[in-house]
């Protein structure tokens, strides 16, 4: 699913404060990098006239104070009501109408964005690039059967195709899952050998079944409370015969902040809930279920902020 959210603040926090945010060191290899001052996915937004150049310690502290006054809950269940149901239907809702024609312009090449929005691109074209490497690392992918559970408009899709490997591609967006479709028929060579066109279907996480040697899942946690979240890896490690990449907004206090802060200003166009997540409790879940993080990356732009794991059985 089209994830990466910058789901539910409008603001843009650009610099954050030193008390928060480790000094920025410059990334050396892709799997090493350290944190940086960016905004987690599901803090950006594409509304550049909302920016908010800096935030002081103290400016933080009074407006996190000030989520008291505010009711994000109760705009929540406004929203729920609206589509007639919880979380994922306000997802579904979201991407098939105007978070579709949102991410649409952000996943694709058009210059049709703004500063944020290319700048979450390139973030999420970077981790795109990360899971292709990690695959790749452990040898060629020709026949290697692959899930893309979320798929988006096909940014990961496409080129594990493009290597050979046998994909099912999934998201809850119909919208979205055309637009894969069309993509992937546009930038596929399908007569050459080994090529095969993915096979695309509407489906919500807990409705995928199947067996695959690799299951990957990038962006899409940021949905699912922590609560749901440890069933939804439950379910996706039982799919993964050999390997389960994951990718969400990792949870700090500094990020946490600056979310709850957010929900102060939701902004005129509706979105999503977004939910942040440690790395320790995705650690704890893969856990239970038998398996363990092989590998670790992070990716991080101004506005763009994910931890991408790789998971392998114990």
């Amino acid at each position: 699913m089209a994830f990466a959210a910058s789901l539910s603040s409008p603001l843009h926090f650009r610099n954050p404060n030193p008390l928060f945010s480790p000094k920025p060191t410059k990334p050396s290899k892709p799997f090493t990098l350290k944190p940086l001052p960016a905004v987690p996915p599901s803090l950006a937004s594409d509304v550049d006239s909302a920016t908010i150049a800096a935030i002081g310690g103290g400016s933080v502290a009074a407006l996190a104070a000030a989520l008291s006054l505010a009711d994000p809950e109760r705009r929540r269940k406004l929203q729920a009501e609206e589509v007639g149901g919880g979380d994922k239907e306000v997802v579904k809702d979201y991407f098939n109408k105007s978070g579709f024609e949102r991410w649409k312009k952000i996943y694709g090449e058009t210059d049709d964005v703004n500063t944020v929005q290319r700048d979450i691109r390139l973030g999420h074209s970077k981790t795109v690039e990360n899971v292709m490497k990690m695959l790749l690392d452990e040898g060629p992918l020709a026949g290697v059967t692959v899930c893309d559970a979320g798929c988006g408009t096909g940014c990961l899709a496409i080129p594990l195709a493009k290597e050979g490997a046998v994909v099912t591609a999934s998201d809850i967006s119909a919208a979205m899952v055309a637009e894969a479709e069309k993509q992937a028929r546009e930038q596929l060579d399908l007569g050459k050998e080994g090529v095969i066109l993915p096979k695309f279907e509407v489906s919500d996480l807990e409705s995928l079944g199947g067996k695959y040697d690799t299951v990957v899942c990038l962006d899409v946690l940021i949905h699912y409370p922590q609560s749901k979240a440890d069933g939804m890896i439950a379910h996706l490690a039982s799919l993964a015969e050999n390997r389960l990449l994951l990718s969400f907004a990792p949870k700090t206090l500094y990020y946490d902040i600056l979310k709850r802060i957010g929900e102060l200003f939701p902004g005129p166009s509706k979105a999503t809930r977004a939910y942040l997540h440690s790395e320790a409790d995705v650690e704890r879940a893969l856990k239970k279920v038998g398996w363990r993080i092989r590998k670790r990356g992070l990716t991080t732009t101004q506005f763009y902020f994910s931890r991408l794991v790789e998971a392998v059985p114990m």
